[in-house]
């Protein structure tokens, strides 16, 4: 690191846990973020500014002015724009020396694998379950830990499905890909906007700490937070031997 490096993330060096070695892992390391809205937002604002060393913003959609309510890469002069460029402007007034590619697109099939190879860790804030399933898919193949959220109204989850785990279930152990759940969008349902802050942030926080190689993550846990009266469960989940998804993976 350089002097300016030091000195931008000397609160990250002064924590044991972290330290020199640690702050250099999270600059060699490279983040996909799929979701540039709630959840993406303060997901990729604190990856940046803690210094992740490559961040890939996915996203093929536009700023709309209804985003701008929960969606804090963006701002006003920027409805209709897209919101992975968008992002990208913002992350780089955070932190100029932080790496940043915006991709308008939508990732599926070979170019979905083909990223989350290149990733160090993927984090999940997409917003509807093929999407998710079809991100977890690419994660078990490529054994690349996957950091997942989901928030609607007052209702958030937050968990880590780790492939490179032997005993860690995927999202699919979870969520069936053949069980028919309800799609339910904020767009006709309302969300409360600090719930996706707090959600995208705790992906931000079991992100950076996969990539630094700190603490204990929350793979074979869900947590489930009711923003109404602040509460938070703690689930534990695990892997299904039959699961179509991770079932006949050979760990060693």
């Amino acid at each position: 690191m350089n002097d300016d490096q030091l000195l931008r993330y000397s609160r990250h060096i002064l924590l044991d846990e972290i330290g020199i070695e640690g702050q250099e892992k999270l600059l060699a390391a490279h983040a996909l973020v799929i979701g540039a809205g709630g959840l993406g937002s303060p997901a990729a604002f604190y990856l940046a500014s803690a210094g992740i060393g490559k961040l890939t913003l996915v996203d093929n959609d536009t700023v709309d002015l209804t985003n701008l309510q929960r969606q804090i890469l963006h701002t006003t002069d920027r409805v209709g724009k897209a919101k992975a460029e968008s992002g990208k402007l913002t992350l780089a007034q955070i932190n100029p020396g932080v790496q940043v590619t915006a991709l308008i697109e939508r990732l599926e099939g070979s170019r979905l694998d083909e990223l989350v190879g290149q990733a160090s860790v993927v984090l999940d804030c997409s917003d509807n379950f093929a999407t998710r399933h079809a991100i977890n898919r690419a994660c078990v193949a490529n054994r690349v830990p996957l950091v997942s959220g989901a928030a609607i109204r007052f209702d958030g989850q937050v968990s880590v499905f780790d492939a490179r785990r032997g005993d860690a279930p995927c999202y699919a152990c979870l969520f069936p890909p053949d069980q028919q759940f309800e799609e339910v969008l904020c767009s006709t349902m309302g969300v409360f906007a600090p719930l996706v802050g707090i959600i995208g942030t705790m992906q931000a926080a079991e992100a950076l700490k996969l990539a630094a190689g700190i603490g204990e993550s929350l793979a074979g846990r869900l947590l489930l937070l009711d923003a109404r009266n602040m509460e938070w469960t703690s689930i534990k989940i695990g892997r299904s031997d039959g699961c179509p998804v991770c079932g006949g993976q050979v760990h060693k």
